[in-house]
């Protein structure tokens, strides 16, 4: 195989829609989204897959810097190829500039929406452990910095089976439901090259990603 794809299953729909732009052979790894509540547990579980990683020309970060959760990771024998942006929000906008724009929002997909720990789901546990009104109050503070709930546009799953889903989130917590236009086209450039230093961070074989390599994003 040329390419070991490392994936979060957040973007599952949007890289399945890339991946018919690779023309190399490739394996695929997948991260389950809730390790990145814990940044220790997400590194260390990218870790293993990289330790596993010999015999692959590259390793293709089909995510983002993840918080700085990528930090400390050590590549094998395989370069690294990562989107030089933030998160996965600025990678289907197209970079970080783009999202500052927004910071009004608080972003949602279908791959979103489906998490265990969505927004939504962690309400509910909310409700359950301290009752209504008490949940209320926390989401509220929590999300006292948006006024908008958006979906972004990827193209790459039903948007209107996704507002049916997302209205019952933004009435309850009074933010607006919009719509932002998204696409995939970082992810085909991840998946196709060439990987310009602008945009993508290339760690050589056998190096550690440090904090000083996570500092410039991709504007």
């Amino acid at each position: 195989m040329d390419y070991l794809i490392v994936a979060c299953h957040t973007l599952e729909n949007e890289l399945k829609a890339a991946l018919p732009c690779c023309t190399r052979s490739y394996d695929l790894a997948w991260i389950d989204a809730q390790l990145h509540n814990v940044k220790s547990r997400f590194r260390d579980a990218v870790q293993e897959i990289l330790d596993g990683s010999d015999g692959y020309q590259a390793v293709l970060f089909a995510t983002s810097f993840c918080g700085n959760a990528v930090q400390g990771l050590q590549a094998r024998g395989a370069p690294l190829v990562i989107p030089r942006v933030d998160d996965c929000i600025s990678l289907l906008l197209g970079g970080v500039q783009k999202k500052h724009r927004l910071l009004s929002s608080y972003f949602l997909t279908d791959g979103w929406l489906r998490g265990r720990d969505n927004i939504w789901n962690e309400y509910q546990r909310a409700i359950r452990r301290y009752g209504e009104e008490t949940a209320q109050q926390i989401f509220q503070v929590m999300l006292s910095n948006y006024r908008k709930l958006t979906l972004l546009d990827t193209g790459c799953y039903d948007l209107e089976a996704s507002k049916v889903q997302a209205a019952p989130i933004a009435d309850a917590f009074s933010l607006e439901l919009t719509v932002e236009p998204a696409s995939i086209d970082y992810l085909r450039r991840l998946l196709t090259g060439p990987w310009e230093p602008e945009q993508f961070l290339t760690v050589p074989p056998h190096e550690t990603i440090t904090g000083e390599l996570l500092t410039q994003l991709y504007q």
